[in-house]
């Protein structure tokens, strides 16, 4: 029987406290040790679904959770899984210590090292207590880090099944197993490597499913990893938080860029702006820098290290603009963004709903711009119809500035004669002319159209064709092969892989 806690009034009976007297972390059923590192981090108040998870989960049972974003989600867990292990083991400093006992499983790498970057401040100076196991970084690292004995793996999908594949990680002895943002890891394909690393793990585990929606199709596939879970749904996870002002402009393409640097000039605070392109999206930040902005991008084509640059500079306020893609997007966890832009219209309403959760979070007030094109006007009156929204519409400047695209390339200019000998610099001239993006070219995918040009909002997109997706392992067990690298490109890029392929442990 499934105990369901819609809402934080409901929480009363599960923390034993009152409205009058909010919980705080002490109040919890935790060792006086972790209570002290808790209050040491500045952690003292739970947010909702921190105050509905966590006493369930320190009894043992199963969590399956829906939240919005930004909802303190990560410490829900963490809290659980360390007053577990500390209960019944000591982390050390140097040596082979026991088998993992704890699992975490994230769709993208930024979040599993936010998640690491969490557990570290409530465990200073057991940086080998936890190891990160994920594409794009050294692979013979993370084998020494797993040959220290952490007692918990926080990991991506892709690669983790790839070293289980190849029998160089044992799971055999997780207690505690985590599976956060399942909805985005289905829809990233990563459902078989799920399925693998779950059959690899204990029957008796202790399971907890964090997701931001919780559709039919995701119920059935979390039936099976969950045994009479604790239901907890913390705020209206279909639709924008209400504390994010929902804005839209009618604008031109060729006059987009124009309206953001306006905005820029005009108000105040941090820009987390979308692009649906990878292209687009370094297009806009080297525009934008050319127009005196200090700016970054991230996508998927971007390495590990120009992302975790990308995102400290904005975090650290370094960079006012961050341009980004949906899928890189997923590993944005900044808690103070005051303006999301939408430069261009995302592909679905669920989104739409990711991207305006990145701002307006804990508590604090946002805005969300969406730029329309006149063309879109019918796609955007879709989005508010399904998310029952409304957007503060307004028309954009006529005579704003427009950005010269698509320029026609003189090919007697640059085509060499028979004499001189190379095309190469007309085929790069030629190449480099982008096409419209509400007329085809999506993330991973470029050149094809999606409904005729303009974005459809039909749920969540289904198989190939998101960021990064072409060429390469797709989460399937059947489309890797072992000591070949296997994790996914949305997600995860490949890192070294020399040398150990057939390691024994």
């Amino acid at each position: 029987m499934t105990t369901t806690l819609e809402a934080p009034e409901q929480l009363d009976s599960t923390i034993g406290t009152s409205h009058a007297d909010s919980p705080v972390f002490t109040s919890f059923n935790l060792s006086e040790p972790l209570k002290q590192r808790l209050t040491a981090a500045g952690f003292v108040t739970p947010t909702p679904v921190q105050a509905g998870a966590i006493p369930p989960a320190l009894e043992g049972r199963d969590i399956l959770a829906t939240a919005s974003t930004g909802t303190g989600k990560t410490l829900s867990f963490l809290v659980p899984i360390l007053e577990r292990l500390d209960a019944t083991s000591v982390p050390s400093t140097r040596g082979k210590r026991s088998p993992a006992r704890a699992l975490i499983l994230l769709p993208t790498r930024e979040l599993a090292m936010q998640v690491l970057e969490n557990y570290w401040k409530l465990m200073p100076g057991a940086k080998h207590d936890a190891v990160l196991i994920c594409g794009g970084l050294s692979e013979n690292t993370q084998f020494d880090n797993l040959d220290r004995g952490p007692r918990l793996i926080v990991a991506t999908p892709g690669r983790l099944e790839d070293f289980l594949r190849r029998r160089q990680i044992d799971l055999s002895n997780v207690q505690m197993f985590v599976l956060d943002e399942v909805d985005r890891m289905l829809d990233m394909g990563f459902l078989p490597a799920i399925r693998r690393i779950v059959t690899a793990v204990p029957r008796g585990r202790q399971t907890m499913c964090y997701s931001a929606t919780l559709d039919a199709n995701i119920q059935e596939i979390v039936r099976d990893y969950v045994k009479d879970p604790v239901r907890i749904e913390i705020g209206n996870t279909s639709k924008p938080s209400d504390r994010v002002e929902l804005r839209a402009y009618t604008v031109m393409q060729d006059q987009k860029l124009g309206l953001l640097n306006q905005m820029l000039g005009e108000e105040k605070g941090s820009f987390l702006v979308f692009s649906r392109t990878k292209h687009g999206a370094d297009r806009i930040s080297k525009k934008l820098e050319k127009l005196g902005h200090w700016t970054n991008a991230i996508h998927g084509d971007r390495s590990q290290s120009q992302r975790s640059s990308a995102l400290k500079g904005f975090a650290s306020g370094k960079h006012r603009v961050l341009v980004a893609t949906d899928v890189a997007a997923r590993g944005i966890d900044i808690s103070d963004i005051a303006h999301v832009v939408n430069f261009d219209l995302p592909n679905a309403s669920e989104d739409f709903v990711h991207r305006i959760g990145r701002t307006g979070r804990a508590g604090a007030k946002g805005v969300a711009t969406t730029f329309v094109m006149p063309q879109e006007r019918h796609d955007a009156r879709k989005l508010e119809r399904e998310l029952k929204i409304k957007f503060a519409w307004k028309e954009a400047d006529k005579n704003l500035e427009k950005e010269e695209r698509n320029k026609p390339v003189d090919l007697n200019s640059i085509v060499p004669s028979a004499t001189t000998g190379r095309q190469v610099e007309a085929l790069d001239a030629l190449l480099a002319l982008e096409t419209r993006s509400w007329r085809g070219e999506s993330d991973g995918q470029s050149g094809a159209p999606a409904n005729n040009g303009r974005p459809a909002f039909r749920g969540r997109r289904k198989g190939p064709g998101a960021e990064g997706r072409s060429g390469g392992h797709r989460g399937g067990a059947n489309s890797a092969h072992p000591g070949r690298n296997s994790s996914h490109p949305r997600s995860e890029s490949g890192g070294s892989r020399s040398g150990r392929k057939n390691r024994g442990r």
